[in-house]
């Protein structure tokens, strides 16, 4: 069973194989089993699962409407909420909240037969990129246990990678989604912003964050994005478009494709992951893909630009937890001060400090013309930049991750763990859609990621072509071997 594709687990239950309930059962048993070697979930929702289960088994025997999504396990990173049940974003703040509403995304999946098997662990806030700034537990990864998962979605991507479920859903601010999917060799979507509803969704970069899928495999994630790519009102960011269809008409060759590659921009590559690289751009030149070099210098400064303008944000969305409106209020308090005060000196993390007061720091007086209003000029040149490049091109491509995922507590710099985002903001920066696929791993066999770009709205293009280099690369069902059994 878990080595099935999402498509594959549903197909089975919708010719009667299979049922709902022995699905469920199937999936938190393997959590049970092996989730305490990897600390993916914060919260299993067995009650709920099997409830959804049992509705859905009861459904196919009356020959009801069970969904597209029907008897999928899929697992939901902690920061977008689930009516009654306990929101954490990860942080200790909010250990006593429990969701008075159901996100946008989880009434989607659950209108078409999804069954919501449990939240998964993430850096505090979504303030991450290697899942050890959860006030919980770091999440490890399924490759190398000494090794983390990535950020902030790490959870989702080690429990897709493990096979604990075939569906795990992250949000991606700076690439929250698509680097830890490629350290965990499995499949990260970021579409483009406000094609998915964020309503439900915690927010820490308003104008970045976007929720996406992790999958072993693309065409699971065109098969979520046809529910979950839908106009929601109670979103005032998500676009009024259509549900796209994008399993239907699926491309069987390069043919006429060109890819841009800013060679400039990859000059510093570490060796093995420049050696990756090319050979994956070696392969996909076999098959006849045009590879042409695209101007994207700009992109040097998309992580100050990142950093910037999504900690700017992040210091105003996160004033709203003061110890009074939501989560755990100081016991040491006695008065107002230091109710807000102590309340989130001890309940927010090192991390998620360090980001609200970089963040007020580019906001104040005097240092909002410097800092705050040149990053949005700069992002706004990113923007052109990309749509320039993409004149010339279908796609543009680039490594997911500057290096392989490393061992726990290995990084104490924060600049540096700050580089880990350093391929993937510029999607982010420039609101257009990015996908992650495996190419392969390195001499240590830890895991590494080919990603590509597309024009904003071209999400169906390029989870179609995503599909396409998957086959190529012919890599993406492969699994942890710690995890390779029944």
């Amino acid at each position: 069973m878990y080595k099935k594709s999402a498509i594959e687990i549903r197909d089975l239950f919708l010719e009667k194989k299979i049922s709902a309930i022995e699905i469920t059962k199937y999936f938190l048993n393997r959590i049970e089993k092996y989730d305490k070697d990897l600390n993916c979930y914060i919260n299993v929702l067995k009650d709920r699962a099997f409830k959804k289960a049992n509705e859905l088994d009861q459904k196919l025997k009356e020959n009801k409407f069970v969904g597209k999504l029907a008897s999928i396990p899929i697992a939901i990173k902690d920061n977008m909420h689930i009516l009654d049940e306990i929101t954490t974003c990860g942080s200790k703040f909010l250990t006593n909240y429990k969701a008075v509403f159901n996100s946008t995304l989880v009434d989607l999946l659950e209108e078409q037969g999804a069954i919501i098997i449990g939240k998964t662990n993430l850096d505090e806030f979504a303030m991450g990129s290697s899942c050890e700034d959860s006030s919980f537990f770091p999440t490890k990864n399924p490759w190398n246990l000494k090794c983390v998962s990535g950020g902030s979605s790490g959870g989702s991507a080690a429990s897709v990678a493990a096979r604990l479920t075939p569906i795990g859903f992250g949000s991606d601010t700076g690439g929250s989604v698509r680097q830890p999917a490629a350290f965990c060799s499995t499949v990260g979507y970021k579409p483009t912003y406000g094609r998915v509803s964020r309503y439900g969704l915690v927010a820490f970069g308003s104008s970045f964050d976007q929720i996406g899928p992790i999958a072993t495999n693309s065409k699971d994630i065109a098969l979520i994005m046809e529910v979950i790519g839908k106009h929601c009102p109670k979103d005032s960011t998500s676009l009024k478009l259509p549900l796209e269809t994008y399993l239907d008409n699926m491309p069987t060759s390069f043919e006429n494709i060109k890819i841009g590659i800013p060679y400039h921009f990859l000059e510093q590559l570490k060796p093995q992951v420049r050696k990756n690289f090319d050979d994956a751009i070696n392969i996909l030149t076999q098959k006849k893909v045009q590879i042409i070099d695209v101007d994207l210098d700009i992109l040097k400064y998309c992580l100050a630009v990142y950093y910037i303008i999504a900690t700017a944000e992040a210091s105003t969305n996160l004033a709203r937890f003061d110890g009074i409106r939501y989560g755990k209020r100081s016991k040491e308090a006695k008065t107002l001060n230091e109710i807000y005060e102590l309340s989130r000196e001890e309940g927010f993390g090192e991390e998620v400090k360090r980001r609200i007061m970089l963040g007020t720091y580019v906001l104040s007086s005097g240092y909002l013309d410097a800092y705050y209003k040149k990053a949005q000029k700069v992002r706004t040149l990113t923007i052109k930049a990309f749509e320039k490049a993409f004149d010339n091109c279908d796609f543009v491509a680039m490594p997911t991750v500057p290096s392989s995922c490393f061992e726990i507590g290995s990084i104490k710099d924060p600049i540096e763990m700050y580089l880990q985002d350093l391929f993937t903001v510029p999607a982010n920066i420039a609101a257009i859609p990015a996908i992650t696929v495996p190419s392969g791993f390195d001499k240590d066999q830890k895991p590494l990621g080919f990603q590509m770009f597309a024009p904003a709205l071209d999400d169906v293009k390029l989870v179609q072509y995503a599909s396409l280099v998957e086959e190529t690369f012919k890599l993406t069902q492969k699994i942890p071997p710690l995890f390779d059994k029944e």
